[in-house]
């Protein structure tokens, strides 16, 4: 099983990952967790990750061009005879469950983006991420913790990770049915007002546009349009 996690902070990742079981589980060859730094994907001198939402608004967003080059050049490496999927960790995104944990772990490969400031924009969920995850109704800085939490949980699925495999049938989750759950977020006019679909510069990449609405300077027009589509 192979992670990808993208990021611009791997080094958040150097304790947890070397540490007890996933540590084993990578010296056994049985897991294989790659962190990529996401500013070594971009061109200009200062790194930049990140912009200003188009429509306004506080914060920034970050930029799809460094996500993009960042999967893709994860991708080539991934045969496609191998069976993988991107995820995205998102506030808005469906809540994770066991049951989650057990669908992901029949993947040989997943790539994993993690979110920062006031989030990705939309254009890295519409066109590159397979699903959108978030691990509670809570909001969190950034989808590093996340990862870790997604990492943990699957490794511990795969044969061979934990020493002794009778220890997962014991777990209080095993026994629960899977439910479906409603999308994640702040609950009510609160989750509305936060999570919208943001966009940032260009205004154009490859052919996926920025919404025209939010170009339009009309602020009352854009707000309408955010309520509209909150999830």
């Amino acid at each position: 099983m192979k992670f990808n996690v993208i990021t611009i902070f791997p080094q958040i990742f150097s304790s947890y990952f070397n540490e007890s079981i996933l540590k084993r589980a990578q010296k056994n060859k049985l897991i294989e967790i790659n962190v990529h730094n996401l500013r070594d994907y971009t061109t200009d001198k200062h790194k930049t990750v990140d912009d200003t939402p188009y429509g306004g608004g506080a914060g920034m967003v970050m930029k799809i061009e460094p996500i993009y080059k960042a999967v893709e050049s994860i991708k080539p490496k991934v045969k496609k005879s191998i069976k993988s999927r991107i995820i995205l960790f998102s506030a808005k995104g469906k809540k994770y469950t066991q049951s989650d944990a057990k669908r992901l772990s029949k993947y040989d490969n997943l790539i994993l983006i993690c979110g920062r400031y006031e989030g990705v924009d939309e254009r890295v969920a519409e066109h590159l991420a397979d699903e959108e995850i978030s691990i509670g109704d809570y909001v969190l800085t950034g989808g590093e913790i996340p990862a870790m939490i997604l990492i943990d949980s699957i490794s511990r699925l795969i044969p061979g990770v934990l020493g002794n495999a009778d220890s997962l049938k014991e777990e209080s989750f095993n026994s629960l049915k899977a439910k479906s759950h409603p999308p994640v977020g702040k609950a009510g006019k609160l989750k509305a007002k936060l999570e919208y679909p943001q966009y940032t510069k260009p205004e154009i990449f490859l052919d996926w546009k920025v919404p025209k609405i939010l170009l339009s300077g009309n602020h009352s027009e854009i707000e309408k349009w955010r309520e509209n589509n909150a999830n």
